[in-house]
C-alpha cells in the first residue's frame, strides 16, 4: 500500500472532497460552499491523499484563539483505516502552531464512532445543540483544550 499523504486543501481538490462530502453527509456543503472556504482567511482544511485520491479531509476555523472543527469525512470505502485519526492530529497541531487555546466541534449525537474518536484526543461533552441539522438531529458539543497531550 502507497503512503497516505496530508497537505492543505487548494482549489484543485474541490471536485474530489464533494464526492465524499456527499456520501458521507445528509446535508452537505455545496462545492460552492468549499471555494469560499479557500478564499476564507480564518479556515484551514487539509487533505488525506493517495496516489492522487483524495481519501478525506478536515477543516477548521481559526477564531481569535479558538479552533472550531468544521467537518471531517472519509470516503466510506476507507474508513476504519486510521485516516480520520490522522486528520484529527493534524488539527491539532495546526491549532498548536496557531497558539489556540481550545477547540470545539458539533458532531450528530448518534455518531458513536465520531464522539469516541474526538474522545480519544481528550474532546469532552460541553452541552447539546437542540435540532441543530436540517432533519431536527440534536448535536453534541464538545471542546478540547489545547496543550493537551495527542494520544
Amino acid at each position: 500500500m502507497s503512503e497516505i499523504i496530508f497537505e492543505p486543501l487548494k482549489k484543485s481538490h474541490i471536485e474530489g472532497i464533494i464526492g465524499i462530502e456527499k456520501k458521507c453527509f445528509q446535508s452537505p456543503w455545496s462545492k460552492e460552499a468549499f471555494l469560499k472556504e479557500t478564499e476564507n482567511e480564518i479556515a484551514y482544511y487539509i487533505i488525506a491523499i493517495e496516489n492522487g485520491e483524495i481519501l478525506g479531509y478536515g477543516g477548521m476555523w481559526l477564531i481569535l484563539d479558538e479552533g472550531h472543527i468544521t467537518n471531517i469525512a472519509v470516503e466510506p470505502s476507507r474508513q476504519r483505516e486510521g485516516i480520520a485519526k490522522k486528520i484529527v492530529e493534524n488539527l491539532i497541531l495546526k491549532a498548536s502552531e496557531e497558539k489556540v487555546v481550545a477547540m470545539t466541534l458539533e458532531v450528530r449525537v448518534n455518531n458513536t464512532a465520531a464522539i469516541n474518536l474526538y474522545k480519544k484526543f481528550g474532546f469532552f461533552n460541553a452541552g447539546i445543540r437542540k435540532n441543530y441539522y436540517e432533519d431536527s438531529e440534536d448535536a453534541l458539543i464538545m471542546w478540547r483544550k489545547c496543550g493537551d497531550a495527542i494520544d
